[in-house]
């Protein structure tokens, strides 16, 4: 979605590219509100991402202790998607 500019922010973080996430659900629709994260791959705009929450969170950039609740940690490739009798995914 977009990028996060920031003057003032915690000293760990220099150097960190934060980046605005939209959510999806599995049929990629929008969902939910949009997430401010921490980029680990190198992820381009429209790109589908993996991404983890919580302290795990901060594993990507060991052994630095990034204070992260957000990280994209990878890139989609493809999707596959099996649909149930009613066409529903």
């Amino acid at each position: 979605m977009g990028t996060v500019v920031s003057t003032m922010k915690d000293a760990a973080l220099k150097g960190q590219r934060l980046l605005i996430v939209q959510p999806l659900k599995p049929d990629l629709t929008e969902t939910g509100k949009c997430i401010v994260m921490l980029e680990a791959v190198g992820v381009g705009p429209g790109e589908l991402i993996y991404w983890c929450r919580g302290k795990e969170s901060s594993f990507p950039f060991l052994p630095a202790e990034v204070p992260t609740d957000n990280t994209i940690v990878g890139v989609v490739d493809d999707i596959h998607l099996s649909r149930d009798r009613q066409g529903a995914v």
